[in-house]
């Protein structure tokens, strides 16, 4: 999925001439940079993740030169180009930034400030990667995305940046199926030891987004509790054996969502995180934890061979005990729809005001800290 998927069905594939000019479309209201303010890193790290969407219009459209409109989009907040990402069709999909400034702010406590941020795209229906963009959206609705050509050289890119850096200050950014590979690479690197800054845009989930379907929350509640039981019982009784504990590991990274309640593609996370919220209330967090972890896909595939706890290739690309989850509850317009990426950089204060922060933690602060502080011990 990607930036221009929804503006294609709305609008009959026109795209606006305008949506990589930097001078018309980027958040160029911020003339300066407070990283102690979350929505100023929202900005800027979604202001990458469009700065590598414009560097494939660039190459595909052959724009060169003054011609070119992809080096505003970080260059503004002064970072540099270091490498581009390019798939096996020549096609670039992510960037590697570096932070100019970065030295500024090496001895000031409690800021947050990247030196590297590695941005990754979201699908592209245009030219010749199309194909393998939906190849990709595929394999994450059959949870299967850590086997693509792409993924794999974005993990090894990752990896290679936090083999020579200090992962504290690498920052990962993508938008739609640049989202999936951002999951797919922070619980990957967070089961090894690493926690890696996080910013997730329009993230897909492989779920029936209830918050659209018709009924009130009574019914959508029955429906969730009823799947996380049905499902629960069969992971028990065909391959685990026992209910899940969180995997602690994977908790002690909270990654930064950012959803759409009209947005079709990632809506299912609201539902996701307000179920995974009361069954905690409820005292059946067990029974959640245990039915999440399985797919019904995987329970019906999988579902006779026992799988390790820690193997993220047989859990879904969604499941997350963790997150700080930023709601976008402002109503899609012509100019503006529910997946779009440059909602995150709203320079309407007003229309700020209707984001919803949310924080999902399975631990209080004090054990999740002890948890953060034995997974980097690790």
């Amino acid at each position: 999925m990607g930036r221009g998927f929804i503006r294609k069905k709305m609008e009959g594939g026109a795209m606006s001439s305008n949506t990589d000019d930097f001078s018309n479309f980027g958040p160029f209201h911020l003339t300066s940079i407070d990283w102690t303010n979350s929505y100023y890193r929202t900005s800027v790290a979604s202001s990458l993740v469009n700065g590598v969407y414009t560097l494939e219009g660039d190459r595909r459209e052959k724009r060169v030169g003054s011609e070119s409109l992809a080096n505003p989009w970080w260059e503004f907040f002064n970072f540099t180009l270091m490498e581009t990402l390019i798939d096996d069709d020549g096609a670039i999909y992510g960037a590697v930034f570096e932070y100019n400034l970065y030295s500024l702010y090496q001895n000031t406590p409690n800021v947050k400030v990247p030196h590297h941020v590695i941005a990754f795209r979201g699908t592209v229906l245009k030219g010749k990667t199309w194909k393998s963009d939906m190849k990709l959206n595929l394999k994450i609705m059959f949870n299967s995305l850590h086997h693509g050509g792409r993924p794999v050289h974005a993990m090894r890119t990752i990896r290679s940046m936090v083999e020579k850096h200090s992962e504290s200050a690498i920052w990962l950014a993508g938008h739609s199926l640049g989202a999936a590979l951002v999951l797919l690479a922070g619980k990957s690197m967070t089961s090894v030891g690493f926690l890696l800054e996080s910013y997730i845009f329009n993230p897909p989930i492989s779920t029936i987004p209830l918050e659209q379907l018709p009924g009130g929350d009574k019914i959508r509640g029955a429906f969730q509790i009823a799947k996380s039981v049905v499902k629960a019982t069969v992971a028990v009784a065909l391959a685990d054996h026992k209910f899940q504990e969180d995997n602690t590991k994977t908790a002690s990274w909270i990654p930064y969502l950012y959803v759409n309640p009209k947005d079709p593609i990632c809506a299912g996370y609201i539902n996701y995180f307000k179920h995974k919220t009361f069954m905690s209330k409820i005292g059946a967090s067990k029974i959640e934890r245990t039915g999440a972890r399985k797919s019904v896909r995987c329970l019906l595939v999988r579902g006779k061979g026992k799988t390790s706890h820690s193997d993220l290739s047989t859990e879904p690309l969604h499941l997350l005990p963790s997150a700080d989850m930023t709601v976008n509850y402002n109503k899609p317009t012509k100019s503006t729809t529910a997946h779009e990426l440059h909602q995150w950089w709203e320079r309407d204060s007003a229309m700020r005001e209707n984001w919803e922060s949310c924080c999902i933690r399975p631990y209080h602060k004090g054990k999740l800290g002890q948890l953060k502080q034995l997974t980097l011990e690790k």
